[in-house]
């Protein structure tokens, strides 16, 4: 009896504390854990700022070298294989509820960059429109330019039988038969980014935006504006 009270009162006699050495010990540890955890996060941290401010000033240095200048793409011949205009069959020509329209041209577009360094034209999509109804795209491809040089970029749209509804296209026959002009409009943004030292800028949009009149009967073109200036050929 007495070996087992000696047994029940070992097991539960409660634990003796550490010592207080020990105690210091682990709470220095933990210490110096989260001392250098904040050290590695600050200087990580100025290491960030620093690229930051690195990178800022290298921009600012190439934008002082080079003055970069928007790129000019604008629209400089159409030539008109064929626009046709019919209107719906069996239907009177003053009560027209739709008409097809069929268009082939081609565009030819002048790039020029005025710029100390090279340029990177992005492949974009122009839209051709009648009354802001797409009939077609023109679809430029992506290339690279020279500094100070001028480029030609040519696209065709070609569009069969498009049908032009309702209001639209009661104009659209009168503009064809009567009038003998039918107004498109070809507006889109072409990107482009400049190079230098192996770096690219943010990209750049140059927006395209021409109105162009055809002549059905003469099946060409007789007036061209982009921008504000206008050109009667």
């Amino acid at each position: 009896m007495t070996n087992r009270s000696a047994a029940g009162e070992l097991n539960h006699r409660p634990l003796a504390p550490l010592p207080p050495q020990h105690n210091h010990y682990m709470a220095a540890a933990t210490s110096y854990s989260t001392a250098s955890l904040k050290g590695c996060c600050c200087c990580l941290f100025l290491l960030l700022i620093f690229l930051t401010l690195l990178s800022i000033a290298v921009t600012l240095v190439i934008i002082l070298a080079v003055r970069p200048r928007k790129p000019e793409f604008d629209l400089q011949r159409v030539g008109v294989e064929y626009l046709l205009v019919a209107p719906e069959q069996g239907v009177d020509a003053g009560q027209t509820a739709a008409a097809y329209l069929s268009l082939n041209i081609t565009l030819l577009f002048t790039a020029a960059n005025p710029n100390k360094v090279g340029i990177k034209y992005e492949a974009a999509d122009l839209y051709v429109l009648y009354h802001g109804v797409p009939l077609g795209i023109a679809a430029v491809p992506g290339f690279e330019q020279p500094a100070h040089s001028t480029r030609l970029v040519d696209s065709r749209v070609s569009v069969s039988r498009f049908n032009v509804l309702q209001a639209d296209a009661l104009e659209l026959v009168r503009d064809a038969t009567v009038n003998d002009r039918v107004e498109l409009r070809i507006t889109g943004d072409v990107g482009a980014k400049i190079r230098v030292l192996g770096f690219t800028s943010p990209r750049v949009q140059v927006s395209v935006d021409c109105v162009i009149v055809i002549s059905p009967r003469k099946q060409s073109l007789t007036y061209k504006q982009c921008g504000v200036d206008g050109l009667n050929v």
